[in-house]
């Protein structure tokens, strides 16, 4: 069991007081996420829109903003921690990971090559005429 605030997620054992149980603690946790992931949301569609930012520099602050969006969503949301009560949370979260990136990384792997064994276009056009 942990203690208040060491090692814990938001919301991960509200604390209760005198004045107020449970759910109030819990509900000001995801109310401070569901501000938190609208107002990333909100500057994503305003990063993408914009014409203040250097236009090569936008896709590397979408970039930071999703993965801030997705920090937002473990901690607040999934309570994910590195206490050693959520060490199975991480561990499947982590495989979880592994498998999509394998899964992306095969399907590029894949696209490149059927990519360099194709027939060029011109090739094709006369081929076909035949």
């Amino acid at each position: 069991m942990t203690e208040a605030g060491y090692d814990s997620a938001p919301g991960d054992r509200p604390v209760e007081t005198e004045n107020e149980g449970p759910n109030s603690a819990g509900m000001l946790v995801y109310t401070i996420g569901l501000l938190l992931a609208v107002g990333l949301t909100g500057l994503s569609f305003w990063v993408a829109n914009t014409s203040l930012l250097w236009a090569a520099g936008v896709p590397l602050g979408l970039a930071v903003l999703a993965i801030a969006q997705m920090g937002v969503h473990l901690v607040f949301f999934l309570h994910i921690t590195t206490g050693s009560e959520n060490t199975n949370n991480v561990l499947a979260l982590a495989f979880g990971v592994l498998i999509v990136l394998l899964v992306v990384a095969g399907s590029l792997v894949i696209m490149a090559n059927l990519n360099g064994s194709m027939m060029p276009a011109d090739m094709m056009d006369m081929q076909m005429h035949y």
